[in-house]
């Protein structure tokens, strides 16, 4: 068991290595390199794109596909409401909320009905898009920055929920992952509202 642990948060570190300082810099060239690693470049969109693949996992069934491309679908509307300028309050707030409370869902295994979970990510989702958006390159090509973060999350999504089914027999060790990363959503709130 102790084994399972640290290999679990050892993934979660080296996945979130260099991503420690959110949206800062870009990949040169712009397009698609620059939209697979703006996902990766700030922990904040990291985490809460792992956690929503773990408690995906946890509460199995529909959710296990729904959960993802929900985020997906509405992220990639709220890219394009920050695109052309539309304002969202508060987004940086939301994004660090957003895995405050994607943890904390994660750590209690909250198991609700299907919608709930389904307005929540998508809520966060809106908010996360909404950065990716606003940040995007001006030199960049907007159909493939917009496919690079797309397939990035998606892979970030992929990643969560094969941790939350690889350890789905371990429940602690998701419950206490899904702690870390709101504690790490808690600094990261703290940061935003500072």
């Amino acid at each position: 068991m102790v084994q399972e642990v640290r290999w679990f948060f050892g993934l979660l570190g080296f996945i979130a290595s260099g991503a420690a300082s959110a949206h800062i810099g870009t990949h040169p060239g712009g397009g698609l390199v620059t939209g697979l690693a703006h996902p990766f470049m700030g922990l904040d969109h990291l985490l809460a794109m792992v956690a929503v693949g773990i408690w995906a996992a946890q509460l199995g069934g529909r959710h296990l596909l729904l959960l993802p491309a929900i985020f997906v679908a509405t992220m990639a509307a709220g890219a394009v409401a920050g695109t052309y300028g539309w304002p969202l309050p508060q987004v940086e707030g939301m994004v660090a909320l957003s895995v405050l409370v994607l943890g904390l869902l994660v750590a209690l295994a909250l198991n609700t009905r299907w919608y709930w979970p389904v307005s929540l990510v998508a809520l966060f989702a809106l908010f996360h898009g909404h950065a990716h958006g606003t940040e995007m390159p001006e030199f960049s090509a907007p159909w493939l920055y917009f496919a690079g973060f797309t397939i990035a999350t998606a892979s970030l999504h992929a990643f969560g929920v094969a941790a939350g089914a690889a350890l789905k027999t371990r429940p602690g060790i998701l419950r206490a992952g899904g702690a870390a990363i709101g504690l790490a959503g808690s600094w990261l709130l703290l940061a935003a509202l500072g």
